[in-house]
């Protein structure tokens, strides 16, 4: 994952439920100025928010996308308690509609 233009807060959850650091999250900013991009394993849900305008991100993924086989948590989900920088003000009718992590 790579923002080439504005910025994001990017976040990873491990959702791997053997790991020892099974629910746990960790965001990083990457941003056209800081030039970071982030490596998101499988085993791990994956999220951002917009820091800026205009933002462009470019990213990869490891299998051909199926539209059918997404899955998603919610990004205000109390047992996950990610701590985003700033109020969710904009958000898809999509992912509104993911599940809470211990209902999915």
């Amino acid at each position: 994952m790579r923002c080439v233009k504005g910025a994001i807060w990017d976040v990873i959850v491990d959702i791997r439920s053997e790991s020892p650091t099974f629910r746990q999250w960790e965001g990083f900013e990457l941003s056209e100025s800081n030039g970071c991009q982030l490596y998101i394993p499988k085993g791990f849900a994956h999220g951002f928010q917009t820091l800026s305008e205009g933002v462009e991100v470019n990213y990869l993924i490891s299998e051909r996308y199926v539209a059918e086989a997404a899955r998603g948590i919610r990004h205000d989900d109390p047992s996950v308690a990610i701590q985003w920088p700033l109020p969710v003000s904009e958000i898809s009718t999509k992912d509104l509609q993911w599940p809470y992590f211990l209902e999915a």
